[in-house]
């Protein structure tokens, strides 16, 4: 009977200690109940351990029965341990852990301000904030597979992008209002833009590992600048950390395009940043000596390898009271594009485009961007603070077209027999962008409901594109061999702007109750003066021998020798003007909080006096002019909380447009394709902007929102190709004012993460119309040709009707793999505003997929690496109908209802990395 008990006992006891169970739970922050990534959960017993995942959670299987000890830990908070027994069922626990509190010499207790970069901090702050807007969090774009701000925008819900030659990213287009439409912050203080005629600042000049994080509002409150229809753009630039921190990043890589053919350069050395007319005089006559033939001398090879690189060291003394920040970036790429550009014409009383010769383009792009930002801040006591940030930006560009032209028009055109007149030609371009800001700010609490806080700001923005070279050869092709034969003129070509912009912000904010409910009033003047100046200069260089024969006569273009057709150049043009524009604005709001709701409304004034002085007038009628204008800009703001997690978001707010610099000067520029001119009557747009949105936030991580836009847009700018006037033979791309346009459309946007698995996806769906006048050609009775103009109602100029990302996200902290597969789709979109009926450019619907994965080695130690354009989609433009004409032209036959303009593909580029972090 003892023997029967006794294996019983011993039955029990092996079936009791052979089971095993799961542990698991959530780790999160006691204060705010956001979760904490990356944080420690290990066990007494060696090889359980795990850490939390995405959404805080962890978990530990197959545990043994029995007692436990276990330890949370997590950098900068207080460690929690606990005896936990695993039994027969599952253990699932929650832990809030304290930051740690740290003691200083005095015994005044400091702690540590909250990281601003994590994800919780943006959804926080989304949740919080006055206006809609959208936050790409620091460690967000930290595992981006984005290099620069502008393809990083493209992540967020309702922003499209516009690329540049080499298929990198350059403007955002939010909400369907094209890049005109939006204005860029850095810090919360706007930035002059480098752009020779318009005010818009591209977003590549950018290096986006500089960011702390990205942030783009949606709607206006009294207290923003109200030249913003589409919304705004805010770089928020890393701070200063709670302790020593340094952080360093060194990747390589290269570009697929050029393993399959060479990349083409000139001798950019010899390049002179001033025009003969600047070096010596404008009596001065310039000779071909005055110009020095390495933008001519070309030399194809592989490129060496892209080479990015980056650091910040920064830190906190004096107890808190003194932040230091000091953080640099440097990229150097070899980049470009093949790319075919088909010439297209509406010929007589025809509806659709005829083809009239195809450039076969090869881009080859050396990109040297460098960043650098530094910000002091320091707290006199617990009411006054003084900061001093510093930004400088520098975008160097060194491009070579290389162009093959075959015409169709001709008649020597037959493509049967492989017969057609060609041109070979090149453009060797240097161009150099450079923003630079300074910002002194102080906040001052005056007593306890009194807080005044200014901002004093220096800043810069310049472009410059010295001895932009362009030259050409014409050619045949016999029997399908084609031949170089007779060198062609040159243009030498000197352009640069700079902007210069000084600005004081004042605003005072006054705490008060209305029926036992805070109540804010808060008011603020704000006045900046602008000088801009232009300059433009272009000489035209003719061969000396005109007979000059390819391979015999000359075997490369710095072989030619010139003659300077015009040696003072020609400065009569419209880029040549200095422009001013001052603003005044002022603004009262009122934020009134009740438990419920919020409600933020007021007055935004602002006074306008723009104004622009031609340097060499030719004749036009205005050769100076201003535009002075008041504009009242209501708007209000309304957050309703439904329940702890969850809002309803409405808003109204009136805003503007102002012309670009160069928009309203009179006189035409002769660009390569079409001939350029400002409009001196062209006013700024009004527009009505309402909004309603839905927010979900069913914890700190997750998100779901959904949202409807509506704008009214008196006066908007549009963009047309108008024949002149005078002159029937000359089309001009021109700005102007076309009555009334509305946009409306809806957002959706939603965050989840299980464990280690992330989804980020958002979709808009944006419609918008305008109605401009078009031309169609007709004969009357006698056989006369001329032209009528009649409405065509169409969408805004760059606007997409829908846009979607997704995003796949990774994140193991026990295993040290993060990784996120990134896809944006835009749809089409007009690329050019035609001036003939039906025949407006459409860019092609794309998916654009890239892809980044770093594994942490150890404490300080990451290799990461990039893969941009995965699919290596093209950028396509067209026509929405054809011409039978076209037919035996290549790539025309089998367009599928559509006339092809153009084709560019950039091919896919990698990078691989190693990052640093004490």
């Amino acid at each position: 009977m003892n023997r029967i008990y006794s294996l019983i006992s011993c039955f029990i006891l092996l079936s009791f200690t052979a089971f095993s169970g799961t542990f698991s739970g959530k780790v999160i922050d006691k204060e705010t109940g956001e979760p904490l990534i990356g944080a420690n959960v290990r066990l007494d017993k060696k090889g359980f351990y795990d850490a939390t995942g995405l959404d805080g959670s962890f978990s530990i299987k197959q545990l043994p029965a029995g007692k436990y000890q276990i330890k949370i830990s997590y950098v900068s908070y207080q460690s929690v341990t606990k005896e936990i027994t695993i039994g027969k069922e599952d253990l699932f626990l929650s832990f809030s852990l304290e930051p740690d509190v740290k003691q200083s010499l005095n015994e005044v207790v400091v702690r540590a301000s909250a990281d601003k970069s994590t994800e919780n901090s943006a959804r926080f702050s989304e949740r919080k904030a006055n206006q809609l807007m959208n936050i790409v969090s620091g460690r967000a774009i930290e595992i981006s597979p984005d290099l620069t701000v502008a393809n990083l925008i493209q992540r967020v819900s309702g922003v499209s992008i516009e690329r540049n030659s080499n298929g990198d990213g350059q403007y955002a287009i939010l909400r369907g209002m094209d890049k005109r439409y939006n204005y860029t912050l850095v810090n919360g203080i706007k930035i002059p833009s480098p752009d020779n005629k318009y005010r818009y600042v591209p977003l590549d000049i950018f290096p986006s590992e500089l960011l702390g994080r990205l942030e783009v509002f949606k709607t206006l409150t009294p207290d923003l600048e109200g030249d913003a229809v589409g919304g705004v753009v805010n770089m928020v630039m890393k701070d200063a950390p709670n302790q020593l921190e340094i952080k360093g990043n060194l990747a390589g890589g290269y570009n697929e395009l050029f393993m399959n053919r060479d990349f083409t350069s000139f001798n950019a050395s010899q390049i002179q940043q001033l025009s003969p007319y600047e070096l010596n005089g404008n009596t001065y006559s310039a000779t071909a000596k005055d110009f020095p033939k390495g933008t001519l001398t070309l030399q194809s090879k592989k490129p060496i390898p892209n080479l990015v690189g980056g650091f910040s060291i920064g830190n906190r003394f004096l107890q808190n009271r003194l932040g230091v920040i000091l953080a640099g970036s440097y990229q150097n790429t070899y980049r470009g594009s093949n790319s075919k550009f088909y010439s297209s014409t509406v010929y007589d009383t025809e509806r659709t485009s005829r083809i009239t010769s195809l450039a076969e383009r090869q881009y080859s792009e050396r990109q040297e961007r460098l960043g650098l930002h530094a910000k002091i801040d320091f707290r006199l006591n617990e009411n006054n603070k003084i900061q001093w940030y510093n930004a400088y930006m520098n975008l160097l560009n060194e491009q070579l077209r290389d162009t093959k032209t075959t015409e169709y028009s001709s008649g020597g055109y037959d493509p049967e027999k492989g017969n057609a007149g060609l041109t070979f030609g090149i453009r060797s371009r240097v161009t150099q962008q450079q923003i630079f800001n300074s910002t002194l700010q102080g906040t001052h609490q005056l007593n306890d409901k009194l807080k005044f806080n200014w901002s004093a700001v220096y800043s810069t923005a310049s472009n410059q594109t010295p001895d932009n070279t362009s030259f050409s050869v014409l050619g045949k092709r016999e029997n399908f061999v084609e031949t170089k034969i007779y060198p062609q003129q040159s243009s030498r070509r000197w352009e640069h702007n700079d902007d210069r912009d000084l600005a004081t912000y004042l605003n005072l904010t006054y705490l008060s109750e209305l029926k036992g409910n805070p109540l804010e009033i808060s008011t603020g003047v704000l006045y900046r003066d602008k000088q801009r100046n232009n300059f433009y200069n272009n000489y035209i260089l003719q061969p000396t021998n005109l007979l000059a024969v390819y391979g015999k006569d000359f075997n490369s273009y710095d072989e030619v020798n010139f003659t300077v057709q015009n040696p003072r150049g020609t400065v009569a043009s419209a880029l040549n003007y200095d422009a001013t524009e001052k603003i005044a604005a002022g603004y009262l709001m009122a934020k009134l909080s009740t438990k419920a709701t919020q409600i933020i409304g007021g007055m935004r004034v602002e006074h306008t006096d723009q104004g622009y002085q031609m340097l060499f007038p030719l004749g036009e009628l205005r050769p100076s002019g201003n535009q002075v204008y008041t504009d009242f800009l209501p708007s209000l703001n309304i957050k309703h909380s439904l329940s702890d997690a969850q809002n309803l978001r409405t808003s109204y707010f009136r805003s503007i447009n102002r012309p670009g610099f160069f928009e309203i000067v009179p006189g035409k520029v002769v660009n390569e394709e079409f001939q350029e001119r400002g409009n001196p009557d062209l006013q700024r747009a009004i527009a009505d902007n309402i909004d309603l949105r839905y927010e979900y936030f069913p914890n700190p991580t997750d998100q779901v929102m959904a949202g409807i836009f509506y704008k009214a847009i008196k006066n908007p700018i549009e963009y047309t190709l108008q024949v002149d006037e005078t002159r029937g033979q000359d089309v001009f791309y021109t700005p102007g004012n076309f009555g009334n346009a509305n946009n409306y459309g809806f957002e959706l946007d939603a965050i989840k993460y299980f464990k280690n698995f992330g989804i980020k996806a958002n979709y808009t769906y944006t419609n918008s119309s305008i109605t401009t006048k078009k031309n169609i050609r007709v004969r009357d009775n006698a056989g006369n040709l001329s032209s009528i103009s009649v409405n065509q109602t169409r969408p805004l100029y760059g606007q997409s009707e829908h846009i979607g990302n997704f995003s796949l996200l990774y994140k193991n902290n026990k295993t040290g793999w993060d990784a996120q597969l990134a896809a944006s789709y835009t749809g089409d979109r007009i690329n050019t505003v035609s001036q003939f009926l039906d025949n407006d450019l459409w860019q092609e619907a794309f998916i654009q997929m890239d892809f980044s994965v770093e594994k942490k080695l150890n404490d300080r130690w990451v290799i990461f690496a990039k893969a941009n354009n995965l699919l290596n989609t093209p950028m396509r433009v067209f026509i929405k109908n054809t011409n039978p004409v076209n037919s035996n032209i290549p790539d025309q036959a089998s367009s599928n209802g559509k006339t092809l303009i153009r084709e560019d593909f950039y091919q896919r580029s990698y990078l691989i990395g190693i990052k640093f972090k004490y």
